[in-house]
């Protein structure tokens, strides 16, 4: 009977029986001898149930239902309670940090606010005063003078984004910041153990020249941007169009120079954009000039970039003088549509004016037009087919087009030594593009992208790219190439894109992996 038992329980669990083991696990275990008298041996369906269900509960879930073993129950449990252990989650949090952060709250002005885009934006107020032990050293022929900085006081308003934001930790691609007026930055200057900053006029001419540089450099839209993620991790914006800019006139434009007239001349720029702003030609001594000049801008955001607009007196010696200046938000343009803008010169771009400014300083008119790349504008023409004439048309979809040429990686380059420290160069139309330098490889991977912005499609034209590698340490200075390419553009042209591998020329085994688009409104 024992062998029977043992026979049945595994039948019982080989057909999915779960009942089957669990009777013959307690047929086999009532068959065994024992040192009292045996059990009588009955056939299994003469068994009571009364004495199956009383053995029941004594058997564990898992041999009564196999799904115990399982985790969906888990899974199916947390996507019907989440929407409720949210909002208990957020409250217990909420709860716990009400009272932590309850003694900054009036201590530090912050203003929070909300975009459709994948960022968060913020103006802090920043207040901040110490008395630091910085010493300077001034040296002057054989002499050496010791100025010390003392009493720093500093007071600003940022404006901070974070973006964009990112499943990867820390959340946001890069830290932009830039201030939304004038600085103050007040400190004093003690030389021989006098603070020389109590000298008639020079505090102000100080304060003054702070404030001038550094607006020039942070003051919005101009940015300070702070790469948190690489590139390739933060999903860098690619461009999306071109931004057809025509520089027309300007009239009534302020005097500057000592004959009682100006040089000038116009500097334009996108924000966002590290690339050199366009600027036109100068127009000498003449207050009302006539430009009628033509600029292709690289548009990567619509909704967020601003086209700046700096009128610039143009000196021989000395800095430029800015005659006045303006901004146009790129998101009042509609896709396509020729715009035409007329306006008045402001001196600066503080948002918070100390005093509204009464100088009349001229007028700037230009026209812009937007272009979408085609697989935006396609979408654009669909809509307004029937209200565009083919003439527009024709317009529209320009020859001007972006060549971006991405150097994604290389392989098996050798050089001279066993470590190389190889680096990309492009060179097209006279024009240099470099990545980084890797160190200690052979197979770097750059994963770099370079735009070209041309008035015509690079037929019969190619682009070569180089592999080099430069020395370190005290081989600074030693640079070897390591092989090079030379891409025609023909099929990128006709196609819009290729995307392969190349064996360097002069490399035994060098092979470098190149991404080539050409793009048009």
């Amino acid at each position: 009977m024992g062998f029977f038992g043992s026979v049945l329980g595994i039948l019982g669990f080989a057909i999915g029986i779960p009942i089957g083991l669990v009777v013959g696990f307690f047929v086999f275990v009532y068959s065994q001898p024992s040192h009292e008298e045996y059990p009588p041996a009955r056939p299994l369906v003469e068994t009571s149930i009364t004495l199956l269900l009383d053995l029941l509960p004594d058997i564990p879930l898992w041999m009564k239902n196999p799904d115990y073993e399982r985790v969906d129950w888990f899974n199916r449990f947390l996507s019907y309670m989440w929407p409720y252990l949210d909002k208990a989650i957020c409250e217990i949090i909420k709860s716990s940090a009400q009272p932590i952060f309850a003694d900054y709250i009036g201590t530090f002005c912050v203003k929070f606010y909300e975009t459709n885009e994948k960022e968060l934006l913020f103006e802090p107020s920043v207040k901040w005063a110490g008395n630091p032990n910085i010493v300077l050293v001034i040296k002057l022929m054989s002499l050496r003078i010791k100025v010390q900085l003392v009493d720093l006081q500093i007071f600003a308003i940022m404006r901070v984004a974070l973006k964009p934001l990112l499943p990867t930790f820390p959340c946001f691609g890069a830290v932009v910041v830039s201030l939304m007026e004038k600085p103050h930055v007040d400190f004093g200057l003690k030389v021989l153990g006098g603070d020389i900053m109590s000298i008639p006029g020079l505090y102000r001419y100080v304060q003054e020249t702070i404030k001038r540089q550094v607006s020039s450099m942070y003051h919005w839209p101009q940015v300070l941007e702070i790469p948190i993620l690489d590139a390739s991790t933060a999903s860098v914006k690619k461009p999306v169009g071109l931004l057809h800019v025509n520089i027309i006139r300007a009239r009534n434009l302020l005097k500057k120079d000592l004959l009682g007239t100006s040089d000038p001349y116009v500097k334009l720029s996108l924000t966002g954009e590290k690339l050199p702003a366009k600027k036109t030609t100068i127009k000498k001594r003449n207050l009302n000039p006539e430009w009628n000049e033509h600029f292709k801008l690289i548009v990567k955001d619509p909704t967020s970039q601003v086209l700046q607009l700096e009128v610039f007196d143009w000196d021989k010696v000395g800095g430029h003088d800015r005659l006045g200046m303006q901004m146009i938000p790129l998101k009042k343009i509609n896709p396509g549509e020729k715009k035409v803008f007329n306006l008045d010169l402001i001196k600066n771009s503080n948002i918070v004016m100390d005093v509204p400014e009464k100088k009349q300083r001229g007028r700037l008119e230009l026209d812009l037009r937007y272009v979408p790349f085609r697989d935006e504008s396609l979408k654009y023409r669909n809509d307004v087919q029937d209200e565009k004439s083919s003439e527009d048309d024709d317009e529209f979809l320009s020859n001007a087009g972006l060549l971006s040429v991405a150097i994604q990686s290389a392989k098996d380059v050798e050089g001279k030594k066993k470590y190389t420290n190889p680096y990309a160069l492009v060179l097209f139309r006279g024009e240099k593009k470099r990545t980084k330098m890797l160190r200690k490889t052979r197979d770097p991977r750059w994963n770099e992208e370079f735009q070209f912005t041309l008035e015509e499609p690079p037929l019969k034209e190619s682009i070569r790219v180089e592999v080099m590698s430069k020395g370190t340490g005290f081989h600074f200075r030693s640079k070897e190439e390591l092989g090079h390419v030379d891409i025609n553009l023909d099929d990128v042209v006709a196609n819009g894109r290729i995307n392969q591998k190349y064996h360097l020329i002069n490399s035994r085994n060098g092979v470098i992996h190149v991404e080539i688009r050409w793009t048009t409104g």
